[in-house]
């Protein structure tokens, strides 16, 4: 099953090697998360909107990549890293909670269409929610699993699809959320958008905590 740029169209094989990739990516990426929550806010805020939605984008295609080539094996035989990982995830999501709560009680201090952060801040937060996630490396390994599954080039096709339903999930949330800034202008409805990302960051530093996927 190989084929590359230039030999003629895919077979229906190719294809539909891409389009399990696709659905596959579609089934996981949209999980309710620190990440997403990140990237809602960021949207309704018209905060970097498209960089944050990039870096996103970009570090799945790095990790998926990694994981089909073979160095999620690493992982797999050193657990005690993926352990370390998860502690310092867990101090992250309940940090992260914690800042969402004080901007609950302050909902004044936001706005809609604010820029209250520079891009290094908002690129270092969206950095942190991506890579101090395990469930993500866990998510990430079983799709390299699955892409390995694919013979030959199959692999990469796969992958591809798992990429482009990235790039389309974050994306789409990103620049989508600012059509409904008219209704988060109002401060309730950010005291009610960051409750519910407190609550979400501590359920999964729970989930975390406990050991669960």
């Amino acid at each position: 099953m190989s084929w590359t740029p230039g030999h003629g169209l895919p077979s229906v094989d190719h294809v539909l090697t891409l389009l399990a990739g696709f659905g596959t990516g579609i089934a996981l990426i949209p999980a309710i998360g620190a990440q997403n929550a990140f990237v809602l806010r960021q949207g309704l805020r018209r905060e970097h909107p498209v960089a944050v939605a990039s870096f996103c984008s970009a570090a799945d295609l790095v990790l998926i990549a990694a994981a089909i080539a073979g160095v999620g094996a690493l992982v797999t035989r050193v657990p005690g890293l993926l352990e370390v990982i998860r502690v310092v995830g867990v101090v992250y999501l309940l940090v992260y909670a914690a800042f969402a709560l004080q901007r609950a009680v302050r909902p004044g201090s936001l706005h809609a269409s604010g820029r209250g952060g520079s891009l290094l801040t908002v690129l270092g937060t969206a950095a942190a929610l991506t890579l101090l996630n395990p469930h993500l490396y866990l998510d990430v390994l079983m799709l390299g699993s699955i892409a390995n599954a694919h013979q030959g080039d199959g692999r990469w096709l796969f992958g591809a699809g798992v990429i482009t339903a990235s790039v389309t999930w974050f994306f789409s949330v990103s620049l989508g959320a600012s059509r409904l800034a008219g209704m988060f202008a109002r401060p309730t409805a950010w005291r009610v958008l960051d409750v519910t990302v407190a609550a979400v960051m501590v359920a999964l530093a729970v989930s975390l905590a406990v050991g669960t996927s």
